[in-house]
């Protein structure tokens, strides 16, 4: 068959397939909820066809405002948490031995298998006053008595880190298996400590590694939802917890399609940030 010739239609499926998937699953929800956004919501919960930029301009209101930077502010701060914690933790791995490596992975990817919601009361368990860590405290003459560390920021903040420390190790390992040891042993001849090794020499290879890892973490926990309910009090709810109430609670479609929208667009330009320092690592 010459290269030139038309390709037949079976000859296009592996991209007619996918990309009709992307449409159907995607792009078709997604304009509707654009859409929507637009919509004046009624006294009955259902939106009505007048356009309006209403819904937009309630994010501006010093309610949704603060809502806005307590969920970028658990976002950043549970991002950072992890990366300080996950980057020596993969640094140490990778030097490890290899049957240390293959159990801490099982032990990491474990974690993943869980669900938020599992995770979630765990935490509650473990930082609740009747069968918490508060009664070991106790036990060993830290403290005189029992106490409650749940529901609040602390909490939620030690809960959501848990959960996002094995991808951040996940993505981070694989990268730093793949530095040159002799880079290392070559500050080593010239004397630095490993301690100025980690700091000096490889810290500064993997600054973009550690951005764009820095950024899926932020995404993903940009998106949690279960955790600040179950760990958190509702001064501390993310942006996910107020489209569900919105929806659901309100009956204010029109509203949660608008808070879903900025959502996503957000989420959509870190992804962008994410690749374009994926393209500086490449290169």
């Amino acid at each position: 068959m010459n290269a030139s010739s038309p390709r037949s239609i079976p000859g296009y499926l592996p991209i007619i397939v996918p990309a009709t998937l992307l449409v159907v699953f995607f792009v078709v929800p997604f304009g509707t909820m654009v859409l929507t956004s637009f919509h004046e919501n009624s006294s009955f919960g259902a939106s009505a066809s007048a356009f309006t930029l209403a819904n937009y301009k309630r994010l501006l209101s010093p309610f949704f405002m603060g809502l806005l930077v307590a969920t970028f502010g658990l976002a950043f701060g549970v991002a950072a948490i992890a990366i300080v914690i996950a980057f020596p933790f993969s640094y140490l791995l990778v030097n490890a031995p290899r049957a240390t490596q293959i159990c801490w992975l099982i032990f990491l990817l474990s974690i993943l298998s869980l669900s938020e919601s599992i995770i979630g009361f765990a935490w509650s368990t473990l930082l609740s006053r009747t069968a918490g860590i508060s009664n070991f405290l106790v036990f060993i003459g830290f403290i005189d008595k029992p106490a409650s560390y749940t529901p609040g920021l602390p909490a939620l903040v030690a809960g959501v880190v848990y959960t996002a420390f094995p991808y951040a190790v996940i993505v981070l390992y694989p990268i730093l298996s793949r530095v040159d040891p002799h880079i290392e042993e070559a500050a080593r001849t010239l004397g630095m400590s490993p301690l100025g090794t980690f700091f000096g020499v490889v810290l500064p290879m993997q600054r973009n590694t550690i951005v764009t890892t820095f950024l899926m973490l932020l995404v993903f926990t940009l998106g949690t939802y279960l955790m600040p309910q179950i760990l958190g009090r509702p001064q501390h709810w993310t942006l996910s917890v107020a489209i569900s109430d919105q929806a659901l609670v309100q009956s204010n479609i029109p509203f949660a399609a608008a808070l879903a929208v900025f959502l996503v667009i957000v989420t959509f330009l870190i992804v962008i940030t994410v690749v374009q320092f994926g393209r500086k690592e490449r290169a």
